[in-house]
């Protein structure tokens, strides 16, 4: 007889679903993808119908290849943070949810601030600043522009929260999902009274926050008659993605930093303590038990403009399909620096290293000489350069980096790896597992629920490196020279976004 507990991780792209057994082996997965629409420019919104049938058909396709679904024995959730799912007193969605890379918010997070009395005495409430990623803006926006729906809305649950109220019932969320939001205060793990007050907003809004492995509620019977498994299986709190997508990397303290190459780009530590964010750089969010602390900064465009790249080129294509292993041989065919040719890569704003919901991606230093090689060769190193600037940005606020851990599935390709140590001019290492990201970490977090293992320490115990890929020292010397290039094109181009914003307002 085994065991088998099961994570579900709702991402932009799709929902992944895996089956564990007792030594943490990962023995099912399945993926099932989803719309994304974005009807104006900075928009990003889906329909949580979408996340839910999506997740019924993963769950179904592995409870198939389980010997016996009836041996599962408690669930995780893992999801995208920040998102907006505003519901009614009936639990009905109100609208589209509005998505952690929506960048429309911009006004209202400025106002937030202005109201509490600048970026200090906000810190001083949530110990993050206000990014026009977090739900807070999001919810002033919906109060402004759409205030039918805001009067509908009774309460409001992040994306993998959606989940669980439509798999027990229950309104809940965890500290690290909660700490997304902009709304909670990470340092006293609850909900900022303050804040809330300040900015008006009604508290029956706010869902019960729970530690990461505490069950939160029973599976209802006609969802598990629906899935194949038993009926009253223990829902854990879970996390949000880009905490215990590292959290599934055994990056939970010490001298470990976490890269994760996702859609979105994430660099983070862990520490028992919680940091003072000065002059909040940082994302600071509760971690995945509940004496950690997650360090991290998010770059918005990471696997996400590689995918937009494919999308671009495909038609060109014609009837051969243009996949991500053709891009990365085209790549491979340029030099490394792709002959002088730069890509900034903010196609939805930025959040870290620079706050800036108005930047917009480019190409600087196209010539008659650049063909496909190098428009796919910059974008890849674009992305990371911009990942080697919040790595710097960990480096000064003295996070461990004696090792770096990698996952994420552009981790799938190796050239992404050798351009990451390359660009960083350090090893990295895959894990055990990373390529089933946050789903790993929602699994394990099941497990320790339910008494598989007693701590986080315990459960990650199991996650071992699988690969190690070392700089080149001759590349690495190429890359120094043009990250400097890269590092200073942002700061010319800044004025020009705030123009193009202030045009788009007008019009």
């Amino acid at each position: 007889m085994t065991d088998y507990w099961l994570g579900i991780d709702i991402g932009t792209s799709g929902c992944k679903v895996i089956a564990i057994d007792d030594r943490a082996h990962v023995v099912a997965t399945s993926l099932t993808e989803y719309p994304r629409y974005t009807q104006r420019p900075g928009w990003s919104e889906q329909d949580p119908a979408d996340w839910w049938q999506a997740t019924c058909v993963s769950v179904r396709e592995v409870t198939a290849r389980l010997p016996d679904p009836g041996e599962v024995r408690g669930i995780g959730l893992c999801g995208q943070m920040h998102g907006l799912t505003a519901l009614d007193r009936a639990d009905a969605v109100v609208r589209p949810a509005i998505l952690w890379n929506d960048q429309r918010n911009e006004r209202q997070c400025r106002a937030i601030v202005e109201t509490v009395g600048g970026p200090e005495a906000l810190l001083g409430l949530t110990n993050n600043q206000m990014l026009p990623g977090f739900t807070a803006g999001k919810i002033l926006w919906l109060r402004d522009h759409e205030p039918e729906s805001f009067r509908r809305m009774h309460r409001f649950l992040n994306p993998k929260d959606f989940l669980r109220l439509r798999m027990t019932g229950d309104h809940a969320t965890d500290v690290s999902d909660a700490s997304g939001t902009g709304l909670f205060d990470v340092r006293r793990r609850v909900w900022s009274a303050g804040l809330i007050a300040a900015i008006d907003l009604p508290e029956r809004l706010f869902p019960r926050v729970v530690e990461s492995h505490e069950v939160t509620g029973a599976l209802l019977p006609e969802v598990a008659k629906d899935w194949g498994v038993p009926a009253g299986l223990p829902v854990v709190g879970g996390g949000g993605d880009a905490v215990l997508q590292t959290t599934a990397m055994g990056v939970t303290g010490g001298s470990r930093l976490g890269i994760t190459l996702g859609t979105a780009g994430i660099v983070a530590g862990a520490t028992d303590q919680c940091p003072d964010n000065r002059g909040g750089l940082l994302q600071i969010s509760c971690g995945n038990a509940a004496d950690r602390w997650h360090v991290m900064g998010v770059a918005l465009n990471t696997g996400g403009a590689f995918h937009w790249l494919r999308g671009a080129l495909a038609p060109l294509a014609g009837d051969s399909e243009l996949s991500y292993a053709r891009l990365v041989e085209l790549a491979e065919a340029a030099p490394p620096g792709a002959r002088g040719l730069l890509f900034l890569p903010y196609l939805l704003g930025e959040r870290c290293p620079h706050v800036a919901p108005d930047a917009r991606g480019a190409w600087i230093g196209l010539t008659p000489q650049h063909g496909a090689a190098e428009l796919v060769r910059s974008v890849m190193e674009g992305v990371l350069f911009n990942m080697r600037q919040i790595v710097d940005l960990c480096a000064a606020a003295d996070l461990g980096m004696d090792e770096i851990r990698v996952s994420g599935g552009a981790t799938g390709e190796r050239q992404w790896l050798r351009l990451l140590a390359d660009i960083l001019n350090s090893p990295v290492s895959t894990v055990a597992g990373g390529e089933q990201g946050g789903a790993l970490g929602a699994a394990l977090l099941a497990g320790i629920g339910t008494g598989r293992w007693k701590t986080l320490h315990d459960a990650t115990g199991v996650i071992g490196t699988a690969t190690t890929v070392r700089p080149r020292a001759e590349t690495s010397a190429v890359y120094q020279d043009v990250y400097q290039d890269f590092c200073s094109l942002f700061d010319h181009l800044d004025p020009l976004f705030a123009r193009q914003r202030q045009k788009h307002e007008e019009k």
